[in-house]
């Protein structure tokens, strides 16, 4: 089975896979990542990027995975977009912990009741799978 992805690897047949899965998994966080920020109410104006980035992300993973030039150029404009949300989404949260009564002084019960402190890593991985499909060969490709 190894041997079998590493060939898909190595031929390019993983990255319209791979294009497709960033696709999917934009949807994916994007749905959660509403129900999570209405949940709070959409306190602060930026819980609104990610869900909007979501089908961004899944566009550009769609148009990847059928077009090699899209691939080259939106899935990989998007991916960053995406990813670099995570990583602000990632200091805002980790701000909210802080924020709430105690702070880290009580991050037992912070981390537990506040925002969740690493769930935006979930949609920098997502960019992610985007940026690596953008530079992966592509079938059919020299």
């Amino acid at each position: 089975m190894t041997a079998r992805a590493l060939d898909n690897v190595r031929t390019g047949r993983f990255q319209r896979t791979l294009a497709l899965t960033t696709a999917v998994g934009s949807v994916v966080t994007a749905v959660e990542i509403y129900f999570e920020h209405d949940r709070a109410g959409f306190g602060n104006r930026m819980m609104w990027w990610p869900v909007v980035l979501g089908p961004i992300g899944a566009v550009a993973g769609v148009a990847g995975a059928c077009n090699r030039r899209l691939a080259r150029t939106l899935l990989p404009l998007a991916s960053v977009a995406i990813t670099a949300n995570g990583v602000q989404g990632t200091y805002l949260h980790l701000r909210g912990i802080a924020q709430k009564p105690g702070g880290w002084r009580m991050a037992r019960y912070n981390i537990e009741m506040g925002p969740p402190m690493l769930a935006p890593a979930l949609m920098s991985m997502v960019g992610g799978m985007g940026l690596v499909a953008a530079v992966l060969r592509r079938e059919g490709s020299t």
